[in-house]
């Protein structure tokens, strides 16, 4: 019984690091990471987007892995979604907000500070681990002007699964099938019957 193709896309080791010259002008007032939270948005296209709070990180190395991080729930793609994206090139899109997430009034409550975009290639992740990027990367910003920073860990995976469908009437004689691509292959099957007091065998 071979498996269905599935990827999981992950992203982990998720941080933000401002610049020590972080004025009002910038991001609306000074960042505390006690009373300010951080959080991004992590779009694919054609997924349903995705939030994670974002820690601050008070390294100034831009070589250093940030003290604390954290993961994001990650995407999990399908054989139907790797065929209908596959030969394409796709791209994680993270926008990264301070303050509370949420909406007031039916705006976004967080301020946009930046975003940053990592090309995912899902063909390579079939058969093994890819990583895609790992590290800090800038939020924007003009030259070498101080900017805001993003760590992340974005990787993909194989993740394969087998998939059974039940065909006919499953109360009945419940058949269950394996799909592979398009082709259907009965793995199990079974009758029940019933006695005059109702109960199943």
């Amino acid at each position: 019984m071979d498996p269905c193709p599935f990827v999981r896309l992950t992203i982990d080791s998720l941080a933000l690091r401002l610049p020590e010259t972080a004025t009002n002008k910038q991001i609306g007032g000074e960042v505390h990471p006690s009373s300010t939270p951080c959080y991004c948005k992590l779009r694919i296209k054609h997924f349903p987007s995705q939030k994670a709070l974002l820690p601050l990180s008070s390294f100034s190395d831009a070589s250093s892995p940030p003290e604390s991080s954290t993961s994001a729930p990650g995407f999990h793609l399908d054989a139907d979604a790797i065929r209908r994206i596959s030969g394409k090139k796709i791209s994680l899109r993270v926008s990264v907000y301070a303050g509370r997430t949420g909406h007031t009034c039916g705006v976004a409550s967080g301020k946009l500070l930046g975003k940053v975009e990592v090309a995912v290639d899902l063909a390579a992740a079939l058969s093994r681990t890819v990583a895609f990027h790992n590290g800090w990367k800038k939020l924007g910003g003009d030259g070498d002007k101080p900017s805001a920073r993003l760590h992340l860990l974005v990787c993909a995976e194989p993740d394969p699964r087998f998939v059974f469908q039940f065909g006919g009437e499953p109360e009945c004689s419940p058949v269950v099938y394996q799909i592979q691509d398009n082709l259907k292959q009965p793995v199990f099957s079974c009758k029940f019957s019933s006695d005059r007091n109702g109960r199943s065998r």
